[in-house]
């Protein structure tokens, strides 16, 4: 069987590096399609033999859009694996600094990555599908604040982190700083405006997108129906910070509630000969390829997995806005992955309103902020990263060294849907070998919704399964040896 090669190299708007192969029949119709991550950063292998101490500063490295969530997520897990339970104002502060990473991240997405297909048009010409095109739709106004704003985020995070980018604040048991009174009134400030940037982000996106494109968000080829994961507080509400992980079945129906050390009880890895990425799957449900379904074991995560995992919002404006998501596209739960946009800028809003809550609680000004670690051991810390459930899992030595590390990140958690999403749009839109570049970028549109971060995803934790698939020319399997 002759098979024509489409490539899209480098996939654009997105943090890392990524191709997209797709394989066309003799017709013309996609036979298959291949999302690649091709770099390979091995970080879990070079933290072996480092002091635990150090790992909030070598996993914030890991990437520079995400760096809050990768500091969070090893302080938390040397917080289990010194046995040191953070003071309540500790864990104010890191939360409170968690929402300012979120500010700053939604925006970016939005407005830079993401949000130009459909502020400036899909098949607008690339050079225009960028914060410049968005420019000239909707005025220099619009980005001056959201250059202000995304500041104020990463203006929060310097505050309390000591760094705006990679923070140095996280210790195991606690928190390295105090908050002063002017700081805490210019981190409300700050966040007073963003709620009104915040408001305005999800008017535009209801005038702008909703308006526009909504057919387009609700078409059948850009859905899939999968299980959703994300972290919910006791009443099953979204919190970012902290709680148990809740998984929901395609129907929305809960499949299993667990706590982080059990992680490893719920979630498998599987690995696929073409991709530096791995393929995370449901224990329970098994690894039956990229396919959506309750048959399937493939899970999301990420601003929509975290809203359909959950049974609302804490915050009073948030809640709204959840309330009128799922009105207006059909229910819970929505599989419908441009709809991860609006989910993102609902979370945009409840980071504001969460820091809000937290900057007016006195106990964030408290400087009893550090608690002594016990017994070196082995701990699993889990936050809500911007892109969805992280996990840090570490295990120290007797002289509290890592042993082991494992980490399994928001966009590995997609990266089974995000080849699927990718292959089913693609059959859904190409139907022929003439393709232009506009097809070819509503293609990547799906892709882009889940946000991957692509550097954090191709990690390894040193003794990686291998499995090498012999094919037949006529793409006949002919042997499989695994390792």
């Amino acid at each position: 069987m002759s098979l024509k090669k489409i490539t899209i190299n480098p996939a654009t708007r997105l943090e890392g590096h990524a191709k997209i192969e797709i394989f066309l029949d003799k017709n013309g119709m996609v036979d298959d399609t291949y999302l690649q991550f091709p770099e390979l950063r091995g970080f879990e292998k070079f933290c072996e033999g480092r002091r635990a101490e150090d790992m909030p500063q070598i996993t914030s490295r890991i990437c520079g859009v995400c760096p809050v969530a990768h500091h969070m997520a090893s302080t938390k897990a040397l917080d289990m694996a010194l046995d040191a339970e953070p003071p309540p104002a500790a864990k104010k502060l890191r939360e409170l600094m968690y929402c300012g990473s979120l500010v700053y991240d939604h925006i970016l997405h939005f407005y830079f990555l993401g949000g130009p297909d459909f502020l400036v048009g899909p098949d607008a010409a690339p050079a225009d599908r960028n914060i410049l095109g968005i420019l000239k739709r909707v005025g220099l106004d619009v980005v001056r604040n959201v250059i202000e704003h995304r500041a104020y985020g990463q203006r929060i995070v310097e505050i309390i982190g000591a760094k705006a980018t990679h923070p140095v604040s996280g210790l195991p048991g606690g928190i390295s700083k105090a908050l002063t009174n002017e700081q805490r009134l210019e981190i409300k400030k700050m966040l007073e405006s963003s709620l009104e940037f915040a408001k305005f982000s999800l008017s535009l996106f209801k005038e702008r997108v909703l308006r526009n494109y909504l057919d387009m968000i609700l078409n059948d080829v850009y859905t899939l129906n999968t299980y959703y994961m994300g972290t919910v507080d006791e009443n099953n509400k979204v919190n970012f910070y902290d709680g148990k992980i809740r998984v929901v079945d395609p129907e929305g129906k809960e499949f299993v509630k667990f706590t982080p050390r059990e992680y490893l009880d719920v979630i498998g890895e599987h690995v696929e000969p073409w991709t530096y990425g791995k393929m995370p799957y449901l224990r329970n449900v098994g690894w039956r390829g990229l396919e959506g379904g309750s048959h399937s074991g493939i899970y999301r995560v990420g601003p929509l997995a975290r809203l359909n995992a959950s049974e609302g919002m804490t915050t009073p404006l948030a809640q709204e806005e959840y309330e009128q998501l799922y009105e207006t596209l059909g229910g819970k739960p929505v599989h419908s992955t441009l709809a991860y946009h609006w989910a993102r800028l609902v979370e945009l809003l409840y980071a504001v309103e969460r820091g809000l809550q937290l900057i007016v609680d006195d106990e964030i000004l408290s400087k009893d902020l550090r608690s002594k670690v016990g017994a070196f051991g082995e701990g699993v810390g889990v936050v809500e990263a911007a892109r969805g459930t992280l996990f840090h899992h570490y295990i120290l030595d007797e002289e509290a060294l890592i042993k082991r590390a494992n980490l399994i990140v928001p966009s590995t958690h997609n990266n089974p849907a995000m080849c699927a999403s990718i292959r089913d749009v693609a059959r859904g839109l190409i139907h022929g070998e003439n393709v232009d570049e506009g097809l070819l970028n509503r293609v990547e549109m799906v892709f882009r919704a889940y946000d991957p971060c692509v550097a954090c995803a191709t990690h390894l934790d040193g003794s990686p399964a291998l499995e090498v698939k012999l094919y037949h020319h006529d793409r006949r399997l002919l042997k499989t040896i695994k390792r």
